[in-house]
């Protein structure tokens, strides 16, 4: 967990195995909710920190709501993973419609985390949760992280199920052949998929 006064699930996923007997670097990919509740010098340790980019996938209305004191920011890229309008009924026990309805957009928020300049990448959304444990379990599944284990990092944020985690990444595999052809099938390029493997696992 990181100490991010009025964060309630900051954290770095440093540490994560991957399948191939590596682990995800130290700082390299942080998640976490919202930011329009940090304190004042929470804010300044952000910015001296080695965080290079920070993803905030929450809608336009929400950052209007509640903006992000990082908005102003250079590492700041706002890309919104839902669209506006949600043409969907979410299932308590999966994330497979979100992978389905706003294939494009996640591909986009995943191109941001593929460009950032060296240094540590946080992706977070309001609660943490949803949108934030999706984008996470891509960019880990690119890294080669085993659904176990992504499944056991989504788990560590209050209310949230290893199973629906589990079945989300179960229909990633069966229905696009996994993270990497999902992504393909958005326009992210396989450079970009290369490179997340490099700045994410040592």
């Amino acid at each position: 967990m990181l100490d991010w006064p009025d964060c309630r699930n900051a954290r770095d996923l440093g540490g994560t195995p991957t399948s191939d007997g590596r682990r995800i670097r130290v700082g390299a990919l942080l998640r976490s909710d919202g930011h329009d509740l940090l304190t004042g010098p929470a804010v300044q340790a952000v910015r001296d920190s080695s965080v290079s980019r920070i993803i905030d996938l929450r809608r336009a209305r929400e950052c209007e709501r509640n903006p992000s004191p990082f908005a102003r920011d250079a590492p700041y890229r706002h890309s919104p993973l839902l669209n506006e309008v949600l043409d969907y009924v979410p299932p308590p026990d999966s994330y497979s419609p979100m992978l389905d309805h706003n294939r494009h957009r996640i591909g986009a928020a995943f191109r941001v985390a593929a460009e950032a300049p060296p240094g540590g990448v946080v992706v977070h959304c309001h609660a943490g949760k949803d949108r934030t444990g999706v984008l996470v379990a891509l960019l880990l599944a690119v890294a080669g992280v085993a659904p176990d284990e992504i499944a056991d990092d989504y788990a560590a944020t209050d209310g949230c199920s290893r199973l629906a985690m589990l079945n989300t990444l179960t229909h990633l595999d069966r229905r696009y052949g996994g993270a990497t052809p999902y992504l393909t099938g958005t326009g992210v390029e396989a450079g970009l998929l290369r490179a997340v493997r490099a700045r994410l696992a040592a």
